[in-house]
C-alpha cells in the first residue's frame, strides 16, 4: 500500500538500464500512477495477443490486469543496448508464477533527461 504523495517522491530513471527495476518497484507499490509515469504519453503497449494499443490511457488499462493480481513482479534484464536517447530493452520477468515472459521494449529520454517507455512488449521475447 502506499501513502498519499508518495509517487511524487519517487525519482524516474537517469540511465536506461534502471528502467527495468524502476517499473518493478513502480508496480510492487501497487500504485497505477507510478507505473503509469514510466511511459510517455503516445506510447504503445503489445499484449500477449499481439494487438498493440495506443496512449498512456490503453497502457495503463492493460497494466492494470497485471496489477490486479496483487502479486510482486520480479524483472531480470539481459540485454541493454543504448543509441544516444533511444535504447532497447531485452528483460526477462515473473509474476510469481501467475504470469511470466521475456519483453522487448523501447525506451527513451526525454527532454528532462528521464527514460519512459516508448513501447512495451511484455511477451516480445517469444
Amino acid at each position: 500500500m502506499t501513502h498519499p504523495g508518495a509517487e511524487s517522491a519517487r525519482t524516474l530513471p537517469t540511465r536506461a538500464r534502471d528502467v527495468p527495476a524502476a517499473f518493478a518497484e513502480r508496480f510492487n507499490s501497487g500504485d497505477a500512477r507510478a507505473v503509469r509515469e514510466l511511459y510517455e504519453e503516445g506510447a504503445v503497449f503489445v499484449p500477449e495477443s499481439g494487438t498493440a494499443v495506443h496512449g498512456a490511457d490503453a497502457v495503463a488499462r492493460e497494466n492494470a490486469g497485471f496489477l490486479g493480481l496483487g502479486l510482486p513482479i520480479a524483472v531480470c534484464p539481459r540485454q541493454i543496448h543504448v543509441a544516444g536517447d533511444v535504447a532497447l530493452l531485452t528483460v526477462d520477468w515473473e509474476i510469481e508464477g501467475k504470469a511470466s515472459g521475456t519483453a522487448t521494449d523501447v525506451v527513451r529520454r526525454g527532454e528532462d533527461g528521464h527514460w519512459r517507455y516508448v513501447i512495451d512488449s511484455p511477451f516480445g521475447g517469444v
